[in-house]
């Protein structure tokens, strides 16, 4: 019996895929950029409502022109996503840089997503778990607990505020979960549309129930919008979405795990935020733990082809 070979990525299909995902490193950091700017004119919640009002706008001007057919199925789906991935991930997100966590602290937080994804949500997508991959877990708890440490040394809030964005990532790796299982049919940017029409929704109703809503004078606040939409919203979030069609939850949460560096070069620059000692050997420790959850468990080994 012959035995088939197996199906090998074309060179195209393996260079749109590592473009897909570079590009997601950089939006996807952008975003906690935009938080750590944003907030400096007002509250979370307002920065956010803005956000999702200016994103939403485009999103319903693109399905106006796109049409596509959704299901009723599909919108729930999305609207689930929306809140899962958007409300409660980025109103955590924010609300965290709002009171003080560093762009870097927090991204390192929601780095934590693929092992989440690898060892909690994993047996949910049928994806084994084995002992190293929980040394892993273990190992990358530590890691974010030195950047934490770093943060608390200098003055960034108090130890239960970093709380906030950790029940934000578990929104996310919900989010992740329910887009893998659902295995929507739904084009990317047909869902990052219905998504940010949802959020716009959601945080605009938060933003002025809480009495947080305003008319921002500063010129900055809306370049700090902009800047989220663009990037963060169309960049960020859409590739993301392009990367789970492409890659899968694992493979693109991995990705993640490149964002807190990315972000920390970028908030040096943009927000003149330090990188201390602690927060570097974190991220070194957090590398470790990478190695063990992505290392095949049996490395290949050479044969002599003459015997």
């Amino acid at each position: 019996m012959t035995i088939a070979p197996p199906v090998r990525r074309t060179p195209n299909l393996r260079l749109v895929t590592l473009a897909a995902g570079a590009g997601f490193v950089v939006f996807w950091s952008s975003g906690f950029i935009g938080a750590g700017w944003g907030t400096r004119y007002t509250n979370a919640f307002d920065l956010l409502a803005w956000r999702f009002l200016l994103a939403g706008l485009l999103g319903a001007i693109i399905l106006s022109i796109r049409r596509p057919r959704l299901t009723r199925r599909d919108l729930l789906i999305q609207i689930a996503m929306a809140v899962l991935t958007q409300f409660i991930y980025l109103g955590a997100i924010f609300t965290g840089i709002d009171h003080g966590i560093t762009a870097g602290a927090t991204a390192l937080i929601g780095s934590l997503q693929p092992l989440l994804i690898a060892t909690v949500a994993g047996p949910l997508l049928g994806e084994p778990v084995d002992r190293r991959q929980w040394i892993g877990l273990v190992i990358g708890l530590g890691g974010v607990a030195l950047v934490v440490a770093d943060d608390l040394h200098a003055g960034h809030g108090s130890l239960l505020l970093f709380l906030i964005p950790l029940i934000g990532l578990l929104g996310l790796v919900a989010g992740t979960c329910l887009d893998r299982r659902s295995k929507s049919a739904v084009k990317s940017l047909d869902a990052v549309c219905v998504q940010s029409m949802v959020s716009a929704v959601l945080f605009v109703t938060l933003a002025a129930s809480t009495h947080q809503l305003s008319v921002p004078q500063q010129p900055g606040f809306y370049g700090a919008v902009l800047w989220l939409v663009l990037l963060a919203t169309g960049g960020g979030w859409g590739l993301f979405l392009v990367n789970l069609k492409l890659s899968g939850a694992t493979r693109v949460s991995s990705l993640l795990y490149l964002v807190p560096p990315t972000t920390m070069l970028l908030a040096y620059f943009v927000l003149d935020e330090s990188i201390g000692a602690l927060a570097a050997v974190g991220m070194l420790v957090c590398a470790v733990a990478v190695a063990l959850i992505r290392l095949p468990a049996t490395l290949p080994t050479w044969r002599n082809p003459d015997g």
